[in-house]
């Protein structure tokens, strides 16, 4: 697909910003390993040939039975006992990291948490529970938590925004005091009594954050169709009896997502860092669930493993730099006084 002149310049110009260039490629291939993070670290193997048969435990769940045991429940493939029994009939193939984001190693030879160590190189938490694996995990849930939420909140964001100052008068002063009234609930209080009522889930958290971030882009969408509801072409479009919704979202909508598209990236950024604060206060997603914020509350609660704190901060200040630097090489290219 050839880009038309005017997105080549803009694609130059992102790429221009070699720190946001490189960090886009990064984060990809980050986030990419993440969604398969079942291959990555996992407390089943990938493959399993038992008997002249192929089984592969990561997508079905196989009893006991199925391999010589004595259970009808599913397979332990961690059990030296279950182990012993595929060996002596077949082979198996694990993933690089031999935990899950929920496994209890229970070989350990020190208190948890442990440190580092060959078997778990990040060490355990103080449940006994891969801290490597946890991350992978708790990687994946933030971003697609985060993308999600950017998302949603962008479709609604720009929705109301346009319709404020597409019509503007009383419209958009109807609109703006509800924003200033809506703005003013305190949105930690309003967690903190959902969650004595209802236990918090991830589709939970993520429309109840919904219903407050939606505000962020209104603005800037507002803005920007106050100023151009009365160019020339809106009015000509009028006079031809375009519908108020193809002016809304044909003609006008291009130029104000200009402004709205260097600000996705930060707007990711914060969706990340709100639920990580969450997590951290013990408000977020439900206890046992991969996260980077209860892994902070950890290295909080058991300074005497600072492999903890210093795997969370690293990770999330590599994760959320590398956010900020595309969304610097972002507005570069949308920057129209730019050029390579």
């Amino acid at each position: 697909m050839r880009l038309s002149p005017f997105n080549l310049r803009r694609w130059n110009n992102f790429k221009a910003n070699r720190r946001g260039y490189w960090s886009l490629w990064i984060f990809l291939i980050l986030f990419l390993l993440s969604l398969g993070a079942e291959f990555i670290a996992n407390d089943k193997p990938l493959l399993v040939r038992y008997d002249g048969r192929w089984y592969t435990p990561i997508f079905v769940a196989y009893p006991e039975t199925e391999f010589g045991g004595e259970f009808p429940t599913e397979a332990y493939y961690r059990d030296p006992y279950v182990e012993d029994l595929i060996r002596k009939k077949g082979w198996m193939i694990w993933p690089p990291i031999r935990f899950s984001y929920q496994t209890v190693n229970y070989n350990l030879t020190v208190p948890t948490p442990a440190p580092p160590s060959r078997e778990n190189l990040l060490g355990t938490d103080d449940q006994g529970r891969d801290v490597l694996a946890r991350v992978i995990y708790g990687f994946r849930i933030s971003v697609l938590f985060g993308l999600i939420l950017t998302l949603a909140s962008s479709v609604i964001g720009v929705a109301a925004g346009a319709i404020q100052g597409y019509f503007g008068g009383w419209t958009d002063l109807f609109f703006q005091r509800f924003t200033e009234v809506w703005s003013g609930l305190p949105l930690l209080y309003l967690i903190i009594i959902l969650s004595a009522l209802i236990e918090p889930t991830f589709w939970w958290l993520l429309l109840l954050m919904l219903l407050f971030s939606w505000m962020t882009l209104v603005g800037v969408v507002r803005a920007e169709f106050l100023r151009s509801r009365n160019f020339d072409y809106v009015r000509a479009a009028k006079a031809l009896g375009v519908g108020n919704l193809t002016i809304m979202f044909r003609h006008i909508l291009p130029n104000a997502m200009v402004a709205t598209l260097t600000f996705l990236p930060f707007i990711l950024t914060g969706s990340i860092t709100t639920l990580t604060s969450l997590d951290f206060l013990g408000f977020g997603l439900p206890p046992g669930s991969p996260s980077l914020g209860e892994l902070l509350a950890q290295g909080k609660a058991n300074l005497q493993a600072p492999w903890l704190g210093i795997t969370a901060f690293l990770v999330l200040a590599v994760m959320l730099s590398l956010l900020i630097f595309i969304g610097e090489a972002a507005r570069d290219a949308f920057d129209p006084r730019k050029k390579t």
